[in-house]
């Protein structure tokens, strides 16, 4: 069982507060509100949960568990390129790398791990081997955060209410545990996207004329 200390510091990277900017992305999710194909609890469901299941909730899972088992620096930077060249969408890229930045930035200066130039989800999973922490947890919770993000754009969007938000969330848990602790388990191999509504969402929102979010 996770100890913990290891409980609390991956509660910490996943928090809301910790400086990613995670709420400043919906993931092409805006997009998708804007011209009403997601436009109640039950389609922002939809939406979201073939994101996690088709897209790129697993494939950052498999990022995850690829860039903790990796033996050396160079492997994690072919993992690195990898991550990148997946990307569906310019914005999809951003996000990814952005984001990473930031997390290389915090976790460096407070955890001393010495990542950096990483891709969101690499860097967790290179983080996550540097200070010990396990695994699956590290992808549960990772998976989980981006559940809890695109909800909370779908809370504000739609809009739906806390209550509906934190219902959908709680809906879609279950799906999200079991998605990060098999695709961990993956190798790169097993990398796929089928999720094409939410890639073009997010390729449409590039040239959005009004938006809020940066992806």
């Amino acid at each position: 069982m996770p100890a913990d200390q290891e409980i609390l510091t991956l509660t910490q990277w996943f928090s809301p507060g910790f400086p990613v900017g995670s709420f400043a992305y919906s993931h092409g999710l805006e997009w998708a509100i804007e011209t009403e194909k997601v436009r109640d609890a039950e389609t922002a469901r939809d939406w979201i949960s073939a994101t996690m299941v088709h897209g790129a909730g697993r494939n950052d899972c498999v990022f995850i568990g690829a860039a903790y088992r990796a033996r050396n620096a160079k492997e994690v930077d072919d993992i690195d390129a990898t991550c990148r060249a997946f990307a569906a969408s310019r914005e999809r890229l951003k996000e990814a790398d952005l984001q990473g930045a930031a997390f290389c930035a915090a976790t460096s200066a407070i955890w001393s791990t010495q990542v950096r130039g990483l891709v969101y989800p690499v860097a967790v999973g290179r983080a996550a081997n540097l200070q010990n922490l396990p695994l699956r947890l590290t992808a549960q919770m990772y998976l989980h955060s981006f559940l809890a993000n695109l909800a909370a754009v779908a809370m504000r969007l739609v809009p739906l209410g806390q209550t509906e938000g934190q219902r959908l969330i709680h809906a879609l848990m279950p799906q999200t545990a079991e998605i990060a602790s098999h695709a961990v388990e993956a190798g790169l191999d097993s990398l796929s996207a089928t999720a094409l509504a939410s890639d073009i969402a997010s390729m449409k929102h590039e040239t959005q004329y009004s938006r809020i979010f940066r992806t």
